[in-house]
């Protein structure tokens, strides 16, 4: 997993949170608490997928082009994820026997997790994460 989906799930939450006003890459690099140009290339990619709509211009930002309740984590993991659980394998020794086969007999595993952590991602949506957040800030958490 890299930071695009925590950037991913972080955007659409604060966006899914001010539903209906503009908010600035500013604005949610300052809650992600990221450089804007990171959140920028993240935004980019989430208006691309139709997640989000821009309004250019001085007083322009970003606004939820989506349903809260209809996006999955699972599709945030898929957009910008999608693969990274398996590690890249240093130049292992061919003629060792390990070294020859490690990667191809460990491939399986990696995908086996990562399609277990995709079905569990589908459980939860942007809202689901935006009414935790809001509980949790309710309790003080």
């Amino acid at each position: 997993m890299n930071s695009d989906f925590v950037i991913a799930v972080h955007s659409l939450t604060y966006l899914a949170h001010v539903q209906g006003r503009l908010a600035t890459s500013d604005h949610i690099a300052a809650s992600v608490s990221v450089h804007p140009v990171r959140v920028r290339k993240v935004l980019s990619m989430l208006r691309k997928h139709g997640y989000i709509r821009s309004k250019e211009g001085a007083k322009g930002g970003f606004l939820l082009g989506c349903k809260p309740d209809e996006v999955t984590l699972a599709e945030l993991y898929r957009l910008t994820s999608e693969g990274s659980i398996k590690p890249k394998w240093p130049n292992p020794n061919p003629q060792c026997l390990i070294g020859a086969h490690i990667e191809c007999s460990m491939d399986g595993l990696f995908i086996t997790a990562e399609r277990q952590m995709e079905q569990y991602f589908g459980q939860f949506t942007i809202a689901d994460v935006l009414d935790n957040v809001q509980r949790r800030s309710e309790i003080g958490e």
